[in-house]
């Protein structure tokens, strides 16, 4: 069985059709990547897929579970993590803390334990500050634990926001345009990083990217979106070597 497999997806705003009949499969352990010129969907796929917005037809099924249309907190702790293009931390908090934040998914106490600071509430305190440096630990932040996420070097904020993500103890790990802002030498390291975190976790990942040279590097499979609709699909290197692709491309 096939981790996601989406079919017929589609949504519009104001009469335009954003996303028309999209569909793609995606089996455990592939880096799959989703490219397209600028407006042509690809962030809207992910918006859909995570919940944030409902679609106006077609479904989505992860580890063989109907998500469809649920609300984004449901299909995060069913399994889809994200990272953005504009990254997303929590700029004033630590950096441990940003991971713990995200293992709330998993590790639980009331208010009132919170409040009361019963046991129940260092236990799992512990369990997560443990499970929190494990994380930043592989990804080589553990010495930053207690600086600001606001004051890390950029590369270093993809990372975290990765590792945050991964907090959640995803299946399915959606990285949006994750180099974007890197110089050459960051987008190397991030192409090692991803691999690192498929292999060590076992995961599946997905991926939107303009960086050519980082999609011919790691994916496995693509899937070219212009307009809101396929325009190409299957392995990468067929993919890339498609004229309609380098044409939407050159047209951007």
């Amino acid at each position: 069985m096939a981790l996601l497999e989406v079919k017929n997806l589609g949504i519009s705003f104001g009469g335009l059709k954003a996303v028309n009949a999209f569909e793609v499969t995606i089996e455990k352990g592939q880096l799959y990547g989703l490219i397209g010129p600028n407006g042509a969907g690809k962030t809207t796929v992910f918006n859909l897929l995570t919940g944030v917005y409902k679609p106006d037809e077609g479904t989505v099924l992860l580890d063989g579970v109907n998500i469809t249309g649920k609300k984004a907190i449901e299909i995060s702790k069913g399994g889809i993590a994200r990272t953005f293009q504009n990254i997303r931390l929590f700029k004033d908090m630590s950096v441990l803390d940003n991971v713990k934040v995200a293992l709330h998914n998993h590790h639980h106490y009331s208010t009132f334990e919170g409040i009361l600071r019963l046991p129940r509430y260092f236990k799992v305190e512990k369990e997560m500050n443990e499970k929190a440096m494990e994380l930043l630990k592989v990804f080589e932040l553990d010495g930053y634990a207690d600086y600001l996420a606001a004051n890390l070097p950029y590369g270093q904020q993809r990372k975290l926001e990765i590792a945050r993500a991964l907090a959640t103890e995803p299946k399915l790990l959606l990285l949006d345009e994750p180099a974007a802002g890197m110089n050459p030498n960051e987008t190397k390291e991030l192409m090692d990083t991803i691999r690192f975190v498929r292999d060590h976790f076992d995961m599946t990942i997905l991926l939107i990217e303009h960086d050519m040279k980082l999609v011919s590097g790691i994916c496995e499979k693509l899937t070219v979106l212009n307009f809101g609709e396929v325009l190409a699909q299957g392995d990468t290197s067929e993919v890339l070597n498609n004229h309609e692709v380098i044409t939407a491309y050159l047209g951007e």
